[in-house]
């Protein structure tokens, strides 16, 4: 039985002593429980646990879920890939997306989302170590992109998220992090009202703190290992 309550507060330890460390406060870090793969009553027992915000990354099983427990005021984030069919669902299930990563699908989900809700917050997915076989924006397209989402009423552009390469050591995952951080605080200059630097998971977290995130999307140490 997975102590999903101490696994959070053992979490939370991590996240406070790297703040510490880095002498950032510990309430511009938002803690993200990545919850795909994991069964609703896991869910309720990291929501007794304090936690709110919610991640998925497959939107058939995402759907199940928000609709079992609408009754709770939770915050779910789509962290998965962007497939051009499934944009009206995400637009109107979702609170967050994180990984917009092109133009077509930022379009197609500010004309989706449903008028009655509030704008759809978004983060533009970097790839940063421009891996052939990974999604997102290369450094040098992110100004015509944020640029063109900027003039998308029914989006709100919060920040960038990204995921270093997984077979990098400790090193090259913190100057990814490095390189992340300061592509965020350029953009920031044109852009003040960016707030989110989604990056960071289980095992790097510290890093990622370190190099500046404002949120981390944490699944294993909070719901232990996934099914396949």
């Amino acid at each position: 039985m997975i102590a999903i309550d101490k696994n959070i507060a053992a979490v939370n330890t991590r996240i406070q002593r790297s703040c510490d460390e880095n002498s950032r406060d510990r309430s511009t870090v938002a803690l993200l429980a990545v919850s795909k793969k994991q069964p609703v009553s896991a869910i309720r027992q990291a929501v007794a646990a304090g936690v709110a915000d919610f991640g998925e990354n497959y939107l058939q099983e995402a759907e199940a879920k928000i609709t079992e427990l609408r009754e709770m005021s939770l915050i779910w984030h789509y962290i998965g890939v962007i497939q051009s069919n499934k944009t009206r669902a995400i637009a109107s299930l979702f609170d967050w997306v994180h990984s917009v990563d092109r133009l077509s699908i930022a379009h197609r989900l500010n004309d989706q989302r449903p008028d009655n809700m509030p704008p759809l917050n978004i983060c533009l997915q970097i790839n940063i170590d421009q891996e052939s076989s990974k999604a997102g924006l290369s450094p040098a397209q992110l100004p015509d992109v944020l640029a063109a989402i900027k003039a998308l009423p029914r989006l709100q552009l919060r920040g960038l998220m990204a995921i270093p390469a997984a077979a990098a050591g400790p090193e090259l995952r913190r100057a990814s992090f490095t390189r992340m951080h300061l592509l965020f605080d350029t953009m920031r200059c044109d852009y003040p009202k960016l707030d989110t630097l989604s990056m960071g998971m289980s095992a790097d977290l510290e890093l990622a703190i370190a190099e500046g995130a404002t949120l981390l999307r944490v699944g294993t140490d909070i719901f232990g290992p996934r099914s396949s």
